[in-house]
């Protein structure tokens, strides 16, 4: 299986949106994206921008579906947005048709995704977010899968303006 790595710095939350919008739309194919890290280290706020570079209409509002467990956004992509946080394991996950959702021609991003690391698909992408200081957000990027790995090899600090 084919894999790339490599960091990311923002230092506002405009700038983990812009992340997101960019991967938004360079997606040309469905995708789950794992988002790990901290409450607060910038999972929802990537996942607003990628919603923007999905077309997902202005109308919806993103937030995190910390107590809904999932949000679905009509875009060119569908949009899945997912949070594990309040679940504790697979018969959880079982409950809101996680195994049924993964296999969805959309765009799949899930909060807290290392509680279920060794069930996402061999193509995805992985995301660590980690706090740097109060806006400051480190953001490591894994991409596992042929495609998955052309979706990520234009992405660099450069072409985002965050260096």
């Amino acid at each position: 299986m084919s894999s790339s790595q490599f960091q990311i710095t923002t230092r506002t939350v405009q700038e983990t949106q812009k992340l997101g919008k960019t991967i938004g739309q360079w997606i040309k194919l469905p995708l789950v994206i794992g988002l790990s890290g901290d409450l607060g280290s910038g999972k929802t706020a990537f996942v607003q921008g990628l919603a923007e570079g999905l077309e997902v209409p202005d109308e919806y509002y993103i937030t995190s579906p910390t107590f809904t467990l999932v949000n679905e956004y009509p875009g060119r992509f569908p949009l899945i947005h997912i949070d594990l946080y309040r679940l504790d394991g697979i018969h959880d996950f079982e409950d809101i048709g996680l195994d049924e959702l993964m296999y969805d021609q959309a765009v799949i991003a899930i909060e807290w995704a290392e509680k279920m690391s060794h069930q996402l698909p061999d193509d995805h992408l992985a995301m660590t977010f980690e706090i740097t200081n109060d806006n400051g957000r480190k953001i490591s990027l894994n991409a596992f899968g042929h495609s998955i790995v052309n979706l990520t090899k234009p992405l660099d600090e450069s072409i985002l303006g965050m260096k």
